[in-house]
């Protein structure tokens, strides 16, 4: 890789995914390859998860990572080209970028949208002019459309449930999740929301399962969300598509939650019909999914608390997970 910005910088995504299961099992393998290397850490928006997550993958690594608010501590940006800056914009990214480059080894980046202007967030000006100007490896910590790390770490997860699965197949009678001979089948689903979210995660899910399934993973994938809920059509092109929930659950082996607003009349919320949350109800129709969700959570609201707190979900599984995907990419970087 030479960036870490979406699936399509990724040539082998089971590889990567090795790579993470190999640190979760020895978190110090490679203790050294960081070594005497800085990391440099740009927030524009508030993190948790991703923050400390990459923080800890770089220490296991031996690198340091050094972590920047620029939304609290530093000069105002200018990110488009030949602007005249005469308001608060102080420093243009054209100035800031390459002397990144030279304080770090690999620059990791978090950009938000604004959910106002839809050209102007999918152009990912952002993390592009980052890009273009640093000259060093960029990593997106989640940017407008996309969150890399995020979807990889799912990916991650699906395949270590799919490994325990076969496990216990081998040694005892069948505890789902795909059974021997049965593609198994991942569903994303919408979820309500109390305000208009990005669909940031959501296509990254979509993007990264698909070219799973692309690459030759052998997966049954199904998006389901209410009408005028339809993602951008190059990040779900291959995926199943219905306005039918209870459809979509059907059999399903892993069900990802996740809300996101409107992406035709960009940035709104039409229907926020709360039957649309998830329930135990709802789950016997599955394969006794998995379910998943990138986190924070509205309870009860996007999930309720009875999946939440059962044995089906995978949540807290999923997000410590976050540590093994940053580790791994970082380690595939710092080897270049």
């Amino acid at each position: 890789m030479k960036n870490f910005i979406s699936a399509h910088d990724v040539k082998d995504i089971d590889s990567l995914v090795k790579s993470a299961l190999a640190y979760k099992a020895n978190p110090l393998k490679d203790k050294e390859l960081g070594a005497h290397k800085r990391i440099g850490m740009l927030f524009l928006n508030p993190s948790m998860r991703t923050r400390l997550s990459t923080q800890i993958a770089a220490q296991n690594l031996g690198a340091d990572a050094i972590v920047f608010n620029v939304d609290k501590e530093g000069w105002a940006l200018e990110f488009e080209e030949e602007a005249i800056m005469s308001g608060n914009k102080v420093e243009h990214v054209k100035d800031a970028a390459p002397i990144m480059g030279n304080y770090f080894d690999i620059l990791c980046i978090r950009t938000f949208p604004s959910l106002k202007n839809k050209e102007e967030d999918y152009s990912e000006l952002y993390i592009n002019q980052f890009v273009k100007y640093s000259g060093i490896p960029v990593v997106s910590l989640e940017s407008s459309t996309l969150h890399p790390l995020q979807s990889l770490t799912d990916i991650i997860t699906i395949t270590e449930v799919l490994g325990a699965g076969e496990a216990a197949r081998a040694s005892g009678p069948s505890t789902g999740s795909a059974p021997a001979g049965r593609r198994p089948k991942i569903v994303l689903t919408w979820a309500p929301h109390v305000k208009a979210l990005p669909q940031a995660v959501a296509n990254s899910f979509s993007q990264w399962v698909n070219a799973w399934g692309q690459a030759g993973r052998q997966i049954d994938f199904v998006i389901t969300h209410p009408e005028d809920y339809e993602l951008d059509p190059q990040f779900t092109q291959g995926a199943t598509i219905t306005h039918n929930q209870n459809e979509a659950l059907e059999d399903a082996d892993f069900v990802y939650v996740k809300n996101w607003s409107t992406f035709t009349d960009y940035g709104k919320i039409y229907c926020n019909d709360p039957e649309w949350m998830l329930t135990q109800d709802k789950l016997k129709q599955t394969n006794n999914a998995k379910v998943m969700h990138c986190l924070p959570v509205r309870r009860n609201v996007e999930l309720s608390d009875e999946i939440l707190d059962s044995p089906s979900s995978i949540v807290t599984q999923e997000a410590s997970n976050r540590v093994w995907a940053a580790q791994a990419v970082l380690a595939d970087l710092l080897k270049r």
